[in-house]
């Protein structure tokens, strides 16, 4: 796997040396859209502060109603931006209750042995976290480019999707995952003239978030409709210049074209199995070229954790 090179930000000054630090206008931290304390900025204001609220208040002197006099007042941050606040950050990212564990910590990178093929899948594995990682820190600087993570079911796909989207969304960004069959079931619903969702009211946050993770694209059978839909969504997507991250079952040829020395016997036997079912076929070749310039492909290859688990009696952490 080639690797990548990540840009980082650099600071050839201190604030301190340019100009005095001013309070900002929202609060460092996450806070409630509809708090009727802040109306979202992370700031209530008092008119006194607790011994624990003076390192971080603004104040100023507000007019008093039908005088000629002012009073102090003080800004704080509000009680919605407490502690809770991550939780709530995350509930509205849709990550499934199953994968909400999902971070870089907990991804094993070595639980095949560690000779012959063995070794080849940890390293498959080991590259592909550390490129997804770089990526998830480096966000948004010199991340013009999604992440399209392919391989066979059960090498950590969705884990290390659902680890730079929950370190991204914890930082501030906006984000939202979607399984791509529910995704497509949500829209249809949509058309029903009882539902209560419309086809915007679905995909206005798909289009929008900062951060799209898409997961198993192509599980479905491609239907017009389904390839003109994931197509518009890809496109806007990429017009307007947002992150998609997408993962995929699905690879881009046979298995004389797909790393055969990182399969195993199993998964050679399927990908020959299934030689014309590719990614290409699932959503078609115009999709899947627009992917080229959307996402840097990885490949991650290596036994079914799930199955090994199992096998070894071990869970993930």
């Amino acid at each position: 796997m080639a690797s990548l090179l990540f840009h980082t930000a650099t600071s050839f000054h201190r604030t301190s040396q340019l100009a005095h630090r001013v309070p900002r206008a929202y609060a460092g931290v996450m806070a409630q859209p509809d708090c009727p304390l802040c109306g979202g900025t992370g700031w209530k204001t008092v008119d006194r502060v607790a011994e624990d609220e003076k390192l971080k208040r603004v104040s100023w002197e507000k007019p008093v109603a039908g005088t000629n006099t002012t009073r102090r007042v003080w800004a704080v941050p509000c009680d919605c931006t407490g502690t809770d606040r991550a939780a709530r950050t995350l509930a509205r990212t849709r990550i499934p209750r199953r994968y909400e564990h999902c971070d870089f910590d907990n991804f094993d990178t070595d639980f095949n042995e560690a000779d012959g093929e063995g070794a080849a899948w940890n390293r498959s594995l080991g590259n592909a976290k550390l490129v997804v990682e770089g990526f998830a820190r480096n966000y948004p600087v010199g991340t013009e480019t999604g992440l399209l993570l392919m391989g066979p079911c059960g090498v950590g796909k969705t884990h290390l999707g659902v680890a730079a989207l929950r370190q991204i969304v914890l930082r501030g960004h906006t984000g939202i995952f979607y399984d791509y069959r529910e995704l497509l079931k949500e829209i249809q619903g949509s058309y029903n003239p009882e539902s209560r969702s419309t086809e915007l009211g679905v995909l206005d946050p798909v289009l929008t978030a900062d951060v799209l993770l898409l997961d198993d694209l192509g599980a479905s059978k491609p239907s017009l409709w389904a390839l003109e839909t994931v197509g518009h969504i890809l496109n806007t997507r990429y017009n307007e210049k947002r992150i998609t991250l997408l993962t995929t079952n699905f690879l881009d040829g046979p298995e004389g074209e797909i790393a055969p020395a990182l399969m195993d016997r199993e998964h050679r036997k399927a990908a020959t199995a299934n030689r014309d079912d590719t990614l290409s076929d699932r959503l078609g070749t115009r999709v899947r070229s627009r992917l080229y310039e959307m996402c840097r492909t990885i490949e991650l290859f290596a036994e079914d954790y799930r199955r090994v688990i199992r096998r070894a009696g071990r869970v993930r952490s």
